[in-house]
């Protein structure tokens, strides 16, 4: 009984910090949107602004809009990484049984703090002054092209196993798992998507500045606005895209009609779940109900 008390204290926790992250994204995002652009420099498109230049007093500015923007993308990717950490936790358990598992949780603010790390050491060499507001903008369209193609790898990978696990359960506990491994489905389909054009976006911004930085030591004349405002909608439209689906797939029961009857939210199972005995009663693994609650 007091390990259920302390499983279900985890899926708690587990949820809190999902919702918390979506709020705290929307936040950031939102500040950063309704601040006009001409507040953080005068100038619209990107510009090398070195740390405390006395010609350039809009520096302060300028970095902390770059630290806004990070800070934010930082919160949007936790996300995911929080839902990945916790599936790759619960498929250890189903394909590794006897292997020792770590405290997902705690591998989940490891890697948070991998990321964090990196804005700190970018924001650290801005005020050293080895490179200008360009550099960090670089720095931090490279690390997240990088982060969103891993994010594409694991999200498929979990996505086919954590599909293999829930029918295989179903099958033994002969009960349909229809609706979760639909869910499964979209997160996956709505995950790839996002983070493959993330990927892309990133790449082409990262390529682009280093071609003309390395020509022209500056990429003041990369981006038209048409160009600097095609980039701006497309990533951040996407996020507000990724987030809006997120939280239709949460609310969202995908239920189906079973022997021509009804819904089966109808029959029991809170979000449309159907409630399933647990394969392993006396084991100290998660219990099946909370791979459904988990897979979000």
């Amino acid at each position: 009984m007091s390990y259920s008390r302390s499983q279900g204290g985890a899926e708690t926790t587990v949820v809190t910090a999902f919702y918390s992250l979506i709020l705290l994204t929307a936040t950031l995002r939102t500040i950063w949107l309704i601040v006009p652009s001409t507040f953080w420099s005068p100038y619209y498109t990107p510009h090398a602004v070195m740390a405390f230049d006395p010609d350039h007093p809009e520096w302060f500015l300028k970095f902390l809009e770059v630290l806004l923007v990070g800070a934010g993308s930082l919160c949007l990717f936790s996300i995911f990484i929080l839902i990945l950490v916790y599936w790759a936790d619960i498929l250890k358990k189903y394909f590794y049984p006897g292997a020792r598992r770590s405290k997902p949780m705690v591998t989940f603010l490891v890697l948070v703090s991998v990321l964090l790390i990196v804005q700190i050491l970018n924001a650290t060499l801005f005020l050293m002054k080895n490179y200008s507001t360009e550099g960090m903008i670089l720095v931090n369209a490279v690390t997240l092209s990088l982060v969103s193609l891993v994010c594409v790898c694991e999200i498929t990978i979990f996505s086919h196993r954590f599909r293999t696990v829930l029918k295989t359960l179903g099958a033994i506990n002969q009960v349909s798992t229809e609706s979760q491994v639909k869910r499964i489905v979209w997160i996956t389909v709505t995950g790839n998507l996002f983070f493959f054009t993330r990927a892309f976006i990133e790449t082409i911004f990262a390529v682009m500045l280093i071609v003309y930085w390395h020509k022209f030591g500056s990429v003041a004349e990369v981006f038209s606005h048409k160009l600097w405002d095609s980039y701006i909608l497309l990533k951040h439209w996407s996020e507000v895209a990724i987030l809006a689906l997120m939280l239709y797939i949460l609310q969202s029961r995908f239920t189906t009609n079973m022997d021509g009857s009804g819904d089966t939210a109808a029959d029991g199972g809170k979000n449309g779940y159907q409630t399933v005995p647990d394969s392993e009663p006396n084991n100290e693994g998660l219990p099946y109900q909370t791979v459904a609650t988990l897979s979000v």
